[in-house]
């Protein structure tokens, strides 16, 4: 226990709160203490980490408005995430689990790492209060946390651009090809994207569907409609 506290650089003053984040359903239906698992902690733990990443991603995009903000919080409290969060910390070294429930690889679960993690959060704010989670929760967050800061547009940059716009009015973006060149097996297309009779933003790509996302990503880098300016326009990009 204390090399993972060691890397929480967090001592539990109740090491029992951390023994009951560490023990997974199986081992406490097998040593028949059915009440000691870690099931209530992971509720609680949700509810801190939601609130810890919610007010983080409030300080740190202020001017995202309220569904951006919730889809990026999807991103950093998704199974994936928290998974990812676990495994950082090896808690799958450190959980209590029934033999059955190891033999078949429990261990390594994604769901188990995932639910381990949001308990020891739930530990934390149990045995040191807010600031001791927000502590761990800054720390081991921190590497997902900046690359959303570098790159916190979806995979999905038209449907983002949509949704912002249609905060704003009733019309949705228009996108129009603009130009196409280059051989056959080499095709380029410029596309633009228009709402409400202003050019929002531009983008090449290799097909239409890449140059309309590109035009949809610098819409939301520039920000036209906002009446700013943030980036150069990206005509030119590929």
């Amino acid at each position: 226990m204390q090399s993972l506290e060691d890397k929480l650089c967090y001592k539990f003053r109740n090491s029992l709160l951390l023994a009951e984040a560490l023990t997974h359903p199986s081992l406490a239906y097998e040593s028949h203490r059915p009440h000691f698992d870690n099931q209530r902690l992971e509720f609680l733990g949700d509810a801190v980490l939601q609130l810890l990443l919610t007010e983080r991603l409030f300080h740190l995009f202020p001017e995202f408005p309220e569904g951006w903000l919730t889809k990026l919080r999807a991103r950093l409290v998704s199974r994936r995430a928290l998974t990812r969060f676990a495994a950082d910390l090896a808690l799958g070294d450190y959980v209590m689990l029934g033999k059955g429930e190891e033999s078949t690889g429990g261990r390594r679960r994604s769901s188990t790492l995932a639910d381990t993690f949001e308990a020891l959060v739930g530990a934390l704010f149990l045995d040191g209060g807010m600031d001791a989670a927000r502590q761990v929760v800054t720390q081991v967050c921190a590497t997902e946390i900046a690359a959303l800061k570098a790159s916190p547009e979806e995979n999905n940059p038209k449907g983002e651009l949509q949704e912002m716009l249609q905060a704003q009015g009733t019309e949705t973006p228009a996108y129009r090809i603009l130009a196409e060149g280059g051989p056959d097996h080499r095709k380029v297309f410029q596309a633009e994207v228009v709402w409400q009779r202003q050019r929002l933003g531009a983008g090449r790509g290799k097909s239409k569907k890449e140059a309309e996302a590109r035009a949809a990503a610098d819409a939301l880098r520039q920000r036209l409609w906002a009446g700013e300016r943030t980036t150069p326009p990206d005509d030119c990009a590929l």
